[in-house]
């Protein structure tokens, strides 16, 4: 079989999670992690893997030394799909197009099974070429990554009980993108060096309930939506965080003037520079503030029922610096209403900062130009979704987010939505990437 008919095959097993764990089919997991052993024998002849937490895989490659491992993370589980309206079946994997148009579409393709399955290809082929890494190769593949995280935490703690410190960890998160910085011609590989906090906070309203027909003057309904366009009405304060000044000032040696002295001395230009990326669109505009939205509503269950309790589920991803007290503060300040409760239901504040210079960084940027080319920069970046890798911080401050693939805005705005996908050359420079980080 071909890389790629691997990948196919790989993308159809329909590795599902879901919010609630009764749904899971545990089956698909199963016939996922019975598929990787068919498809890929040297690796599991070779390494050593423990299923941990029900579903996740935890692998060792012993090298020449335990001290200072790699530790590639990636995640078998995907989103739903339903109700989305799919141009191909979302696991059939088909390809459309060929030769550089090849593009594969499947729920998984980026988001993350293309990283998973590159780095099992990137193993099994340095297994095949007799290659022995010097230090232990890690990976850890959770199951859960898109809901609860369980299978990622539970591996985290073992790693952290064996006292395993890795050199450099390596998650899904930026890509190869063009246009991403103002300025910068050449493609940027965005390589998250932090990620945003994420929480659920519930904006809640309470009545005494009763009859439809006979509504109060102001009804908990009334009242949330009110709150909720109080808080969409109220974004929280642009601010350029550590990160994304990273960013600007390594990238100031791409840009021309005036922007190279604005991206050089960010700190001085931060208000210009937080106004100007903020504009540019929902992408940037995330780079420099805290964001929440509501995504999910409940009120009556019944037509004809009053609601005696109205709820709006708040998704918050909290920039670098700012805390789960902190969101919890401007919610409240801007619905203004002592009768909203808020409640946080769960949240992580954001990870520490990896460095963005120094042995790790330069082992990343050298797998960037080997495989993906010199005319690639990176740059740091801030992650703006959460991962599976903020559960390994403890374990190392070299802690980095990014997938190896040249995407294009429409191939990321397909992430979690409908014709999620591909493009075939583009995955297979992906796997280049992981075999040179191995051989670094």
């Amino acid at each position: 079989m071909t890389p790629v008919e691997r990948f196919r095959e790989l993308l159809s097993v329909p590795t599902v999670s879901r919010a609630d764990p009764a749904e899971v089919d545990d089956d698909a997991f199963v016939l996922f992690r019975a598929t990787l052993e068919r498809l890929y024998p040297l690796t599991h002849a070779h390494l050593e893997r423990e299923v941990v937490a029900g579903h996740s895989l935890l692998y060792r490659w012993r090298g020449a030394s335990p001290e200072a491992p790699l530790l590639l993370l990636a995640h078998q589980d995907v989103v739903p799909v339903d109700g989305q309206s799919w141009r191909h079946d979302p696991f059939a994997a088909d390809v459309e197009g060929e030769g550089a148009d090849a593009t594969i579409h499947a729920r998984g393709a980026i988001d993350d099974k293309g990283a998973l399955v590159a780095v099992f290809e990137a193993v099994e082929e340095a297994l095949s070429e007799g290659v022995v890494p010097r230090t232990d190769v890690w990976l850890a593949f959770g199951h859960d990554e898109e809901t609860r995280g369980t299978g990622a935490r539970a591996m985290a703690r073992i790693l952290a009980e064996r006292g395993v410190r890795p050199a450099l960890v390596l998650d899904e998160g930026g890509a190869v993108v063009d246009g991403a910085v103002p300025g910068v011609a050449a493609p940027t590989a965005m390589i998250g060096v932090a990620e945003r906090g994420v929480a659920t906070f519930d904006l809640v309203t309470r009545e005494a309930g009763g009859h439809a027909s006979t509504p109060p003057p102001m009804p908990a309904t009334a009242r949330l939506a009110r709150a909720v366009d109080r808080l969409r009405r109220r974004p929280f304060p642009r601010r350029l965080a550590p990160p994304v000044h990273a960013m600007l000032a390594t990238a100031a040696a791409h840009v021309a003037e005036p922007l190279a002295s604005a991206f050089r001395r960010p700190r001085l230009s931060a208000p210009l520079l937080t106004a100007v990326l903020s504009a540019l669109g929902p992408e940037t505009n995330a780079l420099v503030r805290t964001t929440a939205v509501v995504t999910r509503l409940e009120g009556s269950p019944g037509d004809n029922v009053l609601a005696t309790t109205a709820r709006a589920s708040v998704n918050v991803r909290l920039l670098t610096g700012d805390t789960l007290a902190d969101a919890a503060i401007h919610l409240r300040r801007a619905v203004r209403d002592p009768l909203v409760d808020i409640e946080l239901r769960h949240g992580d504040d954001p990870s520490p900062v990896s460095p963005w210079r120094g042995a790790s960084w330069r082992r990343l940027s050298r797998a960037v130009a080997d495989a993906l080319g010199d005319d690639v920069v990176p740059l740091p970046y801030l992650q703006l979704g959460a991962s599976d890798s903020r559960f390994y911080t403890g374990l190392t401050d070299a802690v980095y987010r990014f997938a190896p693939f040249h995407l294009t805005r429409s191939e990321r705005d397909a992430l979690h939505a409908p014709d999620e996908r591909i493009r075939v050359d583009v995955w297979l420079r992906g796997i280049r990437f992981y075999g040179a980080l191995l051989r670094s």
